[in-house]
């Protein structure tokens, strides 16, 4: 008789199982009992998950173990994470997950950086524990964003465009403000979905979910049907890889972008107004280089030079004027003059600048005596003459003066 009530228990159980039907906008989804489809089996997920992989995510579940969750229902929600890491594509590469628990205190059991196999993640979970008394899920959110959503933990740059996106499971009402960090969440780009059960309460489910409503707000009745939440998860964050190759018009560069893509370029390169080809940019416009006398432009770069008689410095930027006598650089055969950028040749005393301005030739010196130097000579020359002349006349007088001394003293001695 107790096995026959058993049995009968167990088919009332199956015919009220909750399953998901489309609801008006603002109303959330509800869990009723959905016939399986021939031949299916409960491990039937990898059928679907083979048809369909899921984009990259940085996603986090917000978990309420406060003391309305009885500990086997506990286990419930833990079954429910582990089945939603099942159908995502895990990885550091794709879906990373991060698991937070709350209740009065929030605890982070594994940031986004930690775990990147199934595996490991679905371990972990598994010795999640409880946290009792409270419900402060405004809390939860604000620390979401505070310590989980970094990069230091391991949410990606927001220059990689991957969603981040919360799942909150709870059965009560919360005890803090959640509108308001809500908000504040929704504003820095992540999206919340709320899963209420039992008890919970609608319109703070509302109020923390994103828009639309009733693609972010569900409700279950027990935490025994939550895991059948999965498929609808799966469907959500289901995805087409909008930029795999043939899927897109992209020139270079294919960014994902909310289901669909936009085109993007390489550096120095620019949009085209098609949106979808690229041009080179003119690096060399007033404002894009910092040449100081040649911008050369180089298949989207450039490159410095300078102007004739100068020459580049070892910063490729900025120029100096050349010494153009500097050996190597001039065709002077004897002296090279500096000429502003220029040169001009030289030669050495005692030779001439030959009609090719470079060569050099000995001086021929000129035996031809001018009228004006002929007559200097010969008035020097009469000079000359006139001074020998008196010196002569001079030395006679001496000769004679000398001979009348000597005969004066010779006629001393005899007397």
């Amino acid at each position: 008789m107790r096995r026959a009530h058993g049995i009968l228990g167990c088919c009332l159980a199956l015919l009220l199982l909750p399953q998901l039907l489309p609801a008006a906008r603002g109303s959330p989804h509800r869990l009723r009992r959905q016939p399986r489809p021939p031949g299916s089996r409960s491990g039937g997920l990898a059928a679907t998950d083979a048809a369909c992989k899921n984009r990259p995510l940085d996603l986090v579940f917000i978990v309420d173990s406060s003391r309305s969750v009885r500990p086997e229902e506990f286990e419930k929600v833990k079954i429910f994470l582990s089945k939603m890491i099942d159908t995502l594509d895990v990885g550091e590469r794709t879906t990373r997950v991060a698991v937070m628990n709350y209740a009065s205190t929030v605890k982070i059991e594994f940031p986004l950086r930690t775990y990147f196999d199934k595996a490991s993640m679905k371990e972990a979970v598994s010795h999640i524990e409880p946290l009792s008394a409270g419900t402060m899920t405004g809390l939860a959110i604000q620390t979401a964003m505070d310590e989980v959503f970094t990069e230091e933990m391991g949410t990606r740059p927001a220059t990689f465009y991957i969603p981040k996106v919360v799942i909150v499971v709870t059965d009560g009402r919360p005890q803090d403000q959640v509108q308001d960090v809500a908000e504040k969440a929704r504003t820095a780009g992540i999206e919340i979905y709320a899963i209420g059960v039992d008890r919970a309460d609608m319109q703070s489910l509302r109020i923390m979910a994103s828009e639309p409503l009733d693609k972010h707000v569900f409700y279950v009745e027990t935490y025994g049907v939550i895991e059948k939440l999965t498929s609808q998860f799966r469907d959500t964050f289901c995805a087409v890889d909008t930029c795999a190759p043939g899927r897109h018009d992209c020139d270079q560069i294919c960014m994902r972008n909310n289901g669909s893509y936009v085109c993007d370029c390489y550096e120095g390169y620019t949009l085209n107004s098609d949106k979808k080809t690229c041009s080179p940019m003119d690096m060399c416009a007033p404002g894009r280089h910092d040449c100081a006398q040649v911008c050369l432009n180089n298949d989207g770069s450039y490159s410095c030079d300078c102007y004739e008689g100068y020459t580049l410095n070892a910063d490729k930027k900025t120029c100096s004027a050349v010494d153009m006598c500097e050996p190597g650089r001039h065709d002077c055969e004897q002296v090279c003059v500096r000429d502003d950028l220029s040169y001009t040749c030289d030669c050495y005393q005692g030779y001439t600048l030959n009609p090719d301005k470079k060569t050099c030739s000995r001086a021929i010196t000129s035996s031809l005596v001018t009228t004006e130097e002929s007559c200097k000579c010969e008035a020097i020359a009469a000079l000359q003459d006139s001074i020998t002349s008196h010196l002569e006349a001079l030395s006679t007088k001496l000769d004679e003066v000398s001979e009348k001394l000597e005969a004066y003293q010779g006629r001393e001695q005899v007397v």
